[in-house]
């Protein structure tokens, strides 16, 4: 084959890959679609999915979009399932901090790894956390808060929704920057946790700020703080952590990966979806009404989140001593 032929055969060759591209990303979906959610039903992390998914099906008629509950080991299950999967679209997923940033330092081994073998499509949502105490505590304020716990310490026990949450989390660093420790007791969820509050079991917990509104009205809790970087607008009177004088930030998130080497064009796609339905004012809507916010990013945003939730919380987990295995 003389020179000519060849430079001929590489440049169709080309063409063919770069028409390829794009009409892959615009035939997507073209067989059924598992959303696995590394969370139980009823879950923030599934009721995200489920309107997500719901959306998806409307918006490509024809195809199934099944979601698909894949619980265990912190999010760990559902998340390695997704890293696993064929690259092909078919199956994308939920997960968030703990699974992609926060496992990575409490578990010795995980059996995947978020940098390699996750690529992230998109943030999905934001959900506010609040310091939470039983009113019976008799505190109005964080810094009431602190006094009461730097008089003596070993009287306040915190509840978390499990260790190496980021319920446990976020309490460790506020007792850290406060200068004391604090007892922690691990419940198995947010209603189990929010109960213990309520019957002073425990004199404060850092719970999704959902599971402790309804609470309000009995009078039997008192919310000091979201933890949030700014105020929720949710929650428009209740000042962040910061404000009050206690430099700690965290923020409860949702967000959608595929498998490591799903076709950049399909991961666009899929986040130019994502970006129109998280842009619906009825989905907005129904987020609104669990207090969460529509957060979509491009994802190298997400990565870049992925990455700073680990650098923020490896000091913490270090000086705490937290482990699971």
């Amino acid at each position: 084959m003389n020179e000519s032929m060849t430079r001929f055969f590489v440049l169709a060759a080309a063409l063919v890959f770069t028409a390829s591209a794009p009409a892959a990303a615009q035939d997507w979906p073209t067989k059924p679609v598992r959303l696995i959610v590394p969370y139980a039903p009823g879950s923030t992390p599934d009721i995200v999915g489920r309107i997500l998914a719901e959306n998806l099906q409307a918006k490509h008629p024809g195809i199934n979009v099944i979601v698909e509950n894949r619980t265990g080991a912190g999010g760990n299950t559902g998340t390695d399932a997704v890293a696993k999967a064929e690259p092909d679209g078919t199956t994308i997923g939920i997960s968030l901090g703990g699974p992609l940033a926060i496992n990575t330092l409490l578990f010795a081994k995980l059996p995947y790894d978020p940098a390699k073998d996750i690529a992230p499509v998109s943030m999905l949502t934001t959900l506010p956390s609040v310091l939470v105490v039983p009113s019976s505590l008799g505190v109005n304020s964080v810094a009431e808060f602190v006094a009461l716990v730097k008089r003596d310490p070993a009287k306040v026990a915190f509840g978390s929704i499990g260790v190496g949450s980021l319920s446990h989390l976020t309490m460790e660093a506020i007792a850290q920057r406060a200068g004391t420790k604090l007892v922690h007791i691990p419940y198995g969820g947010s209603p189990q946790a929010v109960t213990a509050v309520i019957r002073g079991d425990v004199q404060a917990a850092c719970l999704p700020a959902i599971s402790v509104t309804p609470q309000l009205a009995t009078g039997a809790v008192k919310i000091l703080a979201v933890s949030t970087a700014k105020r929720s607008p949710h929650l428009p009177d209740v000042p962040t952590l910061k404000e009050s004088g206690i430099d700690v930030e965290s923020d409860a998130w949702n967000a959608l990966i595929a498998p490591a080497g799903t076709p950049r064009p399909i991961i666009d796609r899929i986040n130019a979806d994502v970006r129109e339905i998280l842009g619906k004012t009825d989905v907005r809507e129904k987020l609104k009404l669990q207090l969460i916010d529509a957060a979509p990013s491009s994802p190298a945003e997400l990565r870049a989140r992925i990455d700073a939730e680990i650098k923020l919380w490896a000091d913490v987990i270090k000086a705490a001593d937290v482990k699971i295995n």
